[in-house]
């Protein structure tokens, strides 16, 4: 469960930086900022941003739920073996 808050922390930090980045150079532009559209393009810069920045957690991330869903079948084929030997 580490690994989900790991990433999920660093995505939306990621996400905040880049509304932050967005918003600066869409104000020195036009001199105000549309927040509507400012969350957009930050959605997106983060968004294509987290595929290569956050590639070695997304990792992590998913290795640890490819182990755990393992674990369950594992146990899950323990539990119809000796329901199958229960019945003979």
């Amino acid at each position: 469960m580490k690994e989900f808050w790991i990433y999920t922390g660093l995505r939306a930090l990621l996400f905040v930086a880049a509304l932050g980045v967005v918003s600066v150079v869409w104000w020195l532009i036009t001199g105000g900022v549309d927040l509507f559209f400012a969350v957009i393009v930050a959605f997106l810069i983060s968004g294509f941003s987290s595929l290569v920045l956050l590639d070695k957690y997304r990792e992590a991330f998913a290795l640890r739920v490819q182990q755990r869903a393992d674990r369950a079948a594992a146990k899950f084929q323990e539990r119809a073996a000796s329901e199958d030997d229960d019945e003979r």
